[in-house]
């Protein structure tokens, strides 16, 4: 099993900055995938950001350029900045960790942290 907890959200104004972090506990190692998703208001669930086992980073395309997703393996925690933040960015920011195997994956999930961004 999979631990992950949030932290680092809150309400900031349009163009503002936020650093999201998750730490890891249990069977965690750096061979699982960890990332970032997230909820607005009334939408699906949908993809932020990932850091690969292989170092690779992932981003959805309308968060490209503001936001950078970094891992402390020692540490076990992956964080996600947020700069220039929109009000279409507010959401319930979840972590995922994803262990892969040879027939598919398995994802855990944290609890989630609410982003609010003003305009």
């Amino acid at each position: 099993q999979v631990q992950l907890v949030e932290s680092g959200g809150g309400l900031v104004q349009a163009g503002g900055s936020l650093r999201l972090s998750c730490a890891a506990s249990g069977s965690i190692s750096s061979s699982h995938s960890m990332g970032w998703y997230r909820q607005g208001p009334g939408k699906s669930r949908e993809f932020v950001a990932s850091s690969l086992s292989d170092g690779n980073t992932n981003y959805i395309s309308s968060v490209k350029g503001r936001f950078t997703i970094s891992r402390d393996t020692a540490k076990n925690t992956v964080y996600l900045q947020m700069n220039s933040l929109k009000p279409e960015d507010t959401a319930v920011y979840f972590c995922n960790a994803r262990r892969w195997y040879s027939a598919g994956y398995r994802d855990y999930w944290g609890q989630g942290t609410q982003v609010t961004v003003s305009s």
